[in-house]
């Protein structure tokens, strides 16, 4: 009989956080904060905290101020990333060493395709791989698919394995949010609720077309399709590529003047422009992110009329996108992001 086939989720655990304190072992154990330029009063988010740090409830997005608050006694250390982009690459050549297929989707997480009899010692060799070689750890999920390889991470963490298939769906997933299931945030949630749903049961148990009249006809059967666990089961091997690049600011002192901001949009905008044009991907669309005071975030984009490497169509985009925000209040953070033409496949 041949090994089934099985889907792996490496996680690594805390990982920016875990960055920086292996390069500051006397950081261990301690609440380590990263975002901005490490200085909580000054305005920026928190990128990542310790394990540590969010058991003071300080986690992912919360103002830095905020942070502070919760947890006074915490390290607070400046966003690095290509200290984080380096220690990625070593980690997915790591496990490109495993007899598996690696498929990167981020700084700190790849699905593996593998065919084998014990996915659990796979998993206990990959974890100890990656900590024997990097020092760092990772969860790691097991699943029939990517789906359910993906949310039985979550069920991993912190450094453990943890197996989730259509065997143990049900009784797994069954009375869980629906916010639990990959892909479903509050705001879709939300709207769910609004419908009686509040449950990955509940939702399973939907009308497809219901779902399709509320959702329009791809997103509705999408998320019943999620409430059953169906998902991708194919692994690929081509190499994570960044769809996009950005460069964003926070304001000390918020931007009250419509011209100011036009000027700080055109400045991010000629940053970023400079910050691709070595990697020769035309840009096909330009997206401005604002954040009005007191902490309202919408962003605005426009597509390009043709793919370009060049600065001013990307200028000239982003301001047009500024055009668009019709909000007066003072504004505390802007962002300019730039979104690459897709690669050809041929290539």
């Amino acid at each position: 009989m041949s090994e089934p086939d099985w889907v792996l989720h490496v996680d690594l655990d805390q990982f920016i956080a875990a960055v920086e304190v292996a390069r500051r072992p006397e950081l261990k154990g301690r609440p380590v904060v990263v975002g901005g330029n490490g200085d909580p009063t000054e305005r920026a988010v928190v990128a990542t905290a310790s394990y540590e740090a969010r058991e003071f409830g300080v986690h992912s997005g919360m103002p830095l101020k905020v942070a502070v608050r919760k947890c006074p006694d915490a390290v607070f250390l400046p966003s690095d990333p290509p200290a984080y982009e380096a220690v990625s690459a070593h980690v997915m050549d790591v496990l490109r060493e495993l007899p598996v297929v690696v498929e990167v989707i981020g700084w700190d997480e790849a699905f593996l395709g593998a065919r084998t009899d014990d996915p659990e010692a796979l998993a206990a060799s990959v974890r100890a791989r990656v900590e024997a070689e990097t020092g760092l750890s990772c969860s790691v999920g097991i699943g029939d698919n990517k789906l359910r390889a993906k949310l039985a991470t979550g069920f991993a963490k912190p450094a453990g394995v943890y197996r989730l298939t259509k065997d143990n769906w049900v009784p797994v997933m069954a009375s869980k949010p629906v916010t639990a299931l990959w892909g479903i945030g509050s705001r879709t949630a939300k709207k769910l609720a609004e419908l009686g749903i509040g449950t990955v049961e509940e939702l399973a148990r939907t009308d497809p077309a219901e779902l399709a009249a509320r959702f329009g006809p791809a997103m509705g059967p999408y998320f019943h399709r999620l409430a059953l666990g169906a998902g991708d089961t194919e692994v690929t091997a081509t190499p994570w590529v960044a769809r996009s690049r950005s460069r964003e600011t926070t304001f000390q002192h918020d931007l009250t003047s419509r011209e100011e901001v036009r000027e700080q949009v055109a400045v991010l905008a000629r940053r970023v422009a400079e910050d691709v044009r070595a990697e020769g991907r035309p840009v096909v669309r330009v997206v401005v992110k604002a954040r009005f005071a007191p902490f309202f975030t919408y962003t605005r984009g426009v597509t390009l009329a043709g793919p370009t490497l060049d600065a001013e169509p990307v200028e000239r985009a982003a301001l047009e996108a500024w055009e668009r925000f019709s909000d007066d209040r003072a504004v505390r953070l802007l962002g300019v992001r730039v979104e690459f033409a897709s690669p050809d496949p041929a290539t």
